[in-house]
């Protein structure tokens, strides 16, 4: 009769997110989560190839799971994209609160991680509808890449306590916010 089964690939990745967002990327290795899990590192070697391996799951899974809020906070919104364009917004900045070094790991530019493709279009499908309903199908895609780069440079200084000149760090962000939503739904020029 076969050994049962420890763990599963789903609780090493969990294990490993948990321990990325207590000990950072210096505190992922394989013998910390085979602890968590509770086997000895070498059964690990059974799911996963090696620490990189390991590492692009994690993203992966986080990828997914601001995927899936995403979609969510657009779903919520109904059909209006201003609306939905906001509540996106809102739950990638409070997941990025949530799972701060994950988050920045999925948007560290460089990064060499291989992430799948499918989980990839999944977490922006519903950001491309929104920003087609505010800036039309022909300029969908670049008023994605905007509020991206605006979300995640602002989301990124916030997290690393870069707005160091007062004042409220949450008004920044709902006027931010609302100028780039009008700017996108500005089809005049």
């Amino acid at each position: 009769m076969p050994t049962p089964e420890r763990t599963s690939l789903v609780e090493i990745v969990r294990a490993g997110r948990d321990l990325l967002e207590s000990g950072g990327l210096e505190g992922l290795t394989m013998q910390a989560v085979a602890h968590r899990v509770g086997v000895r590192a070498p059964s690990l070697y059974k799911r996963v190839r090696n620490r990189e391996e390991l590492v692009t799951l994690i993203v992966d899974s986080t990828v997914r799971e601001l995927g899936e809020r995403i979609a969510a906070a657009a779903d919520a919104a109904g059909d209006e994209p201003r609306r939905a364009l906001r509540r996106i917004a809102r739950a990638g900045r409070d997941f990025a609160h949530e799972r701060p070094t994950g988050f920045l790991l999925v948007f560290s530019p460089g990064s060499e991680l291989r992430l799948d493709t499918g989980s990839l279009e999944a977490a922006v499908a519903p950001l491309l509808r929104v920003a087609a309903g505010l800036a039309g199908e022909e300029d969908a895609l670049d008023s994605a890449r905007m509020f991206t780069a605006w979300f995640t440079g602002f989301v990124s200084m916030e997290l690393a306590g870069g707005f160091r000149l007062g004042g409220e760090v949450d008004r920044a962000f709902e006027f931010g916010l609302d100028r780039l939503a009008h700017a996108l739904a500005d089809r005049s020029s």
